[in-house]
């Protein structure tokens, strides 16, 4: 898989894969540990849990622009990382501890370190290749694929410690695996040497963290001051109307840089703030993984587990049903067994086995390491014939895939009944299955995209520009969340289609121009 790659693309792949076991680990309990109020978890309603969930989403890829600039004009791309990642760990710890404060307090250290880690990681993996290398594409795939390794394992991880020892253990194996990325990085810097460390090479600005303090942090915490206490009513809450006046500083930021920028950056600016201005679409479908679809699983999906054996025992717990306790109220409010017909349930005192939920959160990352070397290798045949898509190309393929990937959850509504009755996990597989062919066609190949187009003194802040957009799709996933309980469940995945379907249709339209922009860079390098 690796060969004709840099050697630092395998220090990358397996760093990236740790941080990533332990951020998906995570993030695959979250929803779960919020509203479970019986087994030590925090008990709370679940228009709080949505809130709190897409707001951590969000503002997790909202430090990303922080991180990029500091990175590019101060840090360098390796110092941040190993920050980034040392921050993170002692988050994931902290949350172990079982209080609400831990909790909070948690969370805001993972968005900082994820804000120096995420940006510049990525970075690093375009850096390892010269300008115009073709296979960029695919090492920025095959670096993806160790993402979701990390993604796919965790959740037997969490079930496994969750179920046997409590929430505290999964949290903290969550930073013990970002702990093992941290020391694979710093141990094996000599393959990344090749790779420049900062921008463009120019001098350190050491009055960056003023102007960013300036021009971006105080203007942020005011605006979002504003948002919080004055606009809640307008955008539906509090924290939403908070984003969202605090997102304005940092969207003017770009937007200055690509006005004030020469004149021979402006294109290739504008043709990334274009692009990710779209593809918030796609995050906001894809990151209610965990909230929308986790909430499917858990309760529309039929989860009886059969006879477990004693290796898998450990998987298949469930707070309301689990292998020594028995069913004492089936048709409890919060149960599982809520939308089960009553001659389908089992009697008060009959045990029942459950697959875990958080391991359908592995479905999607199980996919990716299927799917990723038949892609790479589909890639590879048609560059060898002169057929391969452009980067910009391949990344409208991804939106339409994605909109295809809707219409199994609007299926799977209509068959249920609207969520009155269960039904197969085949519908959650066929969703997860079709979204990771979107996802491998979309995600690496933007990350790949910045890295081509990107002018050499931003290319770590245009890559948190990339990680901005995904933190308002994000927050637009907890939004969407926030009514499961307020519209028909067809109404949340029918704007998932449509939006799909729109954000594809506008990629596709400027993709043109972006591949002008592309090649014109290539052959000015040439």
């Amino acid at each position: 898989m690796f060969k004709g790659h840099p050697t630092g693309l395998k220090v990358l792949f397996f760093t990236e894969m740790w941080e990533r076991f332990g951020y998906y680990l995570m993030i695959g309990i979250l929803s779960l540990y919020m509203l479970d109020s019986l087994t030590g978890g925090l008990g709370f309603p679940r228009e709080l849990a949505a809130d709190v969930y897409g707001t951590f989403i969000a503002l997790v890829y909202l430090t990303p622009f922080l991180g990029g600039i500091l990175a590019d004009r101060l840090l360098g791309y390796r110092k941040s990382v190993v920050i980034g990642g040392l921050l993170m760990a002692a988050g994931y710890m902290v949350m172990g501890l079982p209080s609400l404060g831990p909790f909070y307090i948690g969370l805001g250290l993972i968005i900082l370190g994820n804000g120096f880690f995420k940006p510049n990681i990525s970075t690093i993996v375009g850096r390892l290749y010269p300008k115009g290398s073709p296979l960029k594409d695919a090492g920025y795939n095959i670096f993806y694929m160790g993402i979701n390794i990390g993604a796919f394992a965790c959740n037997f991880v969490a079930a496994l410690l969750r179920n046997q020892y409590g929430w505290g253990w999964a949290f903290f194996a969550a930073g013990v695996g970002m702990l093992i990325g941290v020391l694979i990085f710093v141990l094996n810097q000599k393959h990344l040497a090749d790779a420049p460390d900062r921008g463009d090479g120019s001098d350190i600005d050491k009055g960056i963290l003023v102007t960013l303090s300036s021009q971006v942090i105080l203007p942020a915490v005011v605006a979002g001051a504003v948002g919080y206490f004055f606009l809640g009513g307008i955008f539906g809450g509090a924290t939403t109307a908070a984003f969202v006046a605090a997102s304005i500083p940092v969207v003017i930021f770009y937007l200055l840089l690509w006005l004030r920028a020469p004149r021979h950056e402006k294109g290739p600016i504008g043709a990334l703030l274009a692009i990710f201005s779209v593809v918030v679409v796609f995050w906001m479908i894809f990151h209610q993984n965990g909230s929308t679809l986790t909430y499917w699983a858990d309760e529309n999906t039929t989860r009886e587990a059969g006879v477990a054996g004693p290796a898998l025992r450990a998987f298949y717990l469930d707070q309301d049903a689990t292998i020594g306790e028995t069913i004492t109220d089936p048709g409890a409010q919060g149960s599982y067994w809520r939308n089960v017909a009553p001659e389908e349930r089992p009697a008060p005192g009959e045990k029942v086995t459950l697959i875990s939920t958080e391991l359908f959160q592995s479905i999607n990352p199980g996919f990716i390491i299927l799917l990723t070397p038949l892609v790479v290798g589909a890639f590879a045949w048609l560059r060898k014939r002169r057929r391969e898509p452009s980067t910009p190309a391949k990344i409208a393929w991804g939106m339409v895939i994605t909109a295809l990937s809707t219409i199994f959850m609007l299926g799977a509504v209509a068959v249920s009944h609207g969520g009155l009755h269960k039904v197969s996990a085949l519908w959650l597989v066929g969703t997860y299955g079709v979204i990771t062919v979107g996802e491998l066609c979309l995600s690496p190949m933007g990350l790949a995209l910045v890295s081509k187009v990107a002018p050499a003194r931003v290319t770590a802040l245009m890559m948190g520009g990339w990680f901005l957009s995904t933190a308002i799709g994000n927050k637009l996933a907890g939004v969407l969340a926030a009514f499961w309980e307020k519209i028909p469940l067809m109404g949340i995945f029918g704007i998932n289609f449509a939006a799909a379907v729109l954000a594809g249709v506008a990629i596709a339209l400027m993709t043109p121009s972006i591949r002008k922009i592309i090649r014109e860079l290539e052959e000015s390098t040439e």
